[in-house]
């Protein structure tokens, strides 16, 4: 099968389109034939060697945290899901044209939502939905999600109002207009300090930005407030009266389909940038980290 390897730490030309064995399922795995995967910023991470110590990976390494593809063949003690469905979850090393996953972590891709689409949700809707359920919302409780425009923030916004949380989105000033459409209570130029000014006092803040910013936000926090974050903890919100929630995302693959769902029905929107062929995935690392392309960039195998 065609791969794309990571032979050693650096900038994008690491990544190589190559060939390697395709893999066998072992109990309670399955092979799954990838439709399409897509990049995340911690396949950017991990490529450049910023998270080795964190993550540390053996060369050369397959990455990708995305699949949306067709089951062809199940290990022993696997019933469900079984060869033929289509499928999507939170695995590794999607950037090939088969990979392994362990069959729980898998949901059923349903009706009406593209395979294609689905390959852009798995990590970043997992994420948000894990972000918004930490920060425990409660009815009316008021909650400010950072980058709400983002794949994460949105996620984050519409899990806590479906939980009856009054949620403000925080997002820059020239990303207001486009805020409008998330669907929350009140939208914030997080970038204004005029604007920080007038926020209430908060209960929660889902934060996936980090940044000067937030350091500006935590003293809108009420006294024993939440603060739940994707990209660690803060210095600011040291020796806070504040409870931090520092939320690594595992799969969960309920939490997925009920996230799908709500993009199949249109109640949830995660913009797709662009497609990409795999073979394409050195030009969509660089496309990447030129900066936000304004959604996700999905890479389609075969």
């Amino acid at each position: 099968m065609k791969a794309v390897q990571l032979h050693d730490y650096g900038d994008a030309g690491q990544l190589l389109y190559e060939n390697v064995a395709t893999p066998e399922p072992g109990p309670g795995e399955v092979l799954v034939q990838v439709t399409a995967t897509s990049v995340n910023p911690v396949d950017l991470k991990i490529r450049s060697g910023v998270m080795k110590n964190f993550m540390p990976i053996e060369f050369p390494a397959i990455l990708g945290r995305d699949v949306a593809g067709v089951v062809v063949k199940a290990g022993a003690n696997v019933t469900n899901p079984k060869p033929g469905q289509k499928v999507m979850g939170m695995v590794e090393h999607s950037y090939a044209e088969f990979l392994i996953a362990r069959a729980d972590t898998l949901t059923v891709i349903p009706d009406g939502l593209d395979i294609e689409e689905a390959g852009a949700l798995p990590a970043v809707v997992t994420a948000g939905a894990q972000l918004a359920q930490r920060i425990q919302p409660k009815q009316g409780a008021v909650v400010l999600v950072t980058g709400a425009v983002g794949s994460v923030g949105r996620t984050a916004v519409y899990v806590a109002k479906q939980r009856g949380a009054q949620v403000i989105a925080g997002v820059k000033t020239e990303q207001k207009q486009k805020a409008n459409s998330l669907g929350a209570d009140q939208v914030v130029g997080i970038d204004n300090d005029e604007e920080i000014s007038r926020l209430p006092n908060l209960d929660a803040i889902a934060d996936t930005v980090d940044g000067e910013t937030i350091g500006k936000l935590i003293p809108k926090l009420k006294a024993g407030a939440i603060f739940g974050s994707v990209v660690g903890k803060p210095k600011a919100v040291e020796g806070k009266d504040v409870r931090v929630e520092a939320v690594i995302s595992n799969p969960e693959a309920a939490v997925l389909r009920e996230m799908a769902d709500a993009v199949r029905d249109g109640k949830l929107e995660i913009p797709i940038a662009r497609k990409m062929k795999l073979s394409e995935v050195s030009e969509a690392h660089r496309l990447m980290e030129k900066g936000s392309p304004g959604g996700k960039v999905v890479l389609i195998a075969g």
